[in-house]
């Protein structure tokens, strides 16, 4: 279940970046990141589009488990992009405070856990 909630939620987030939310993506490119915001709020689209599609469908083993393993390396890739966002203090998504912006951060374990526990990632540690 864990596994169809966030691959349907990336797959509607990565279509928000494309489209409605678009802007609002935009707060979490740090400035200093080398590639233009446009292309990055598309391009991380794209992924969470792919990376949600390969949740929904990815349901043996190992497959699973290596869709939630390449889903929690995403959500830390853009960690820093929160990060950033606190600290440069730009408004986003109804973060309009240092103190929203915050609390925000911890969410992205959850996001992290999320990934790993819903594809039952824990396979890979299992011995054959």
């Amino acid at each position: 279940m864990g596994q169809v909630l966030l691959g349907a939620a990336l797959v509607g987030a990565g279509v928000s970046h494309l489209t409605v939310a678009r802007e609002e993506f935009r707060a979490q490119v740090p400035n200093w990141f080398p590639i233009d915001v446009d292309a990055t709020v598309v391009g991380s689209g794209v992924v969470e589009i792919a990376l949600g599609g390969a949740l929904l469908t990815q349901w043996r083993q190992p497959r699973r488990a290596w869709t939630g393993v390449v889903a929690a390396l995403f959500f830390v890739a853009i960690f820093p992009g929160n990060v950033a966002q606190y600290l440069e203090g730009k408004d986003g998504f109804g973060l309009d405070t240092d103190a929203k912006r915050l609390a925000r951060l911890p969410f992205q374990a959850v996001l992290i856990a999320g990934a790993l526990w819903g594809a039952d990632s824990r396979f890979l540690r299992r011995k054959r």
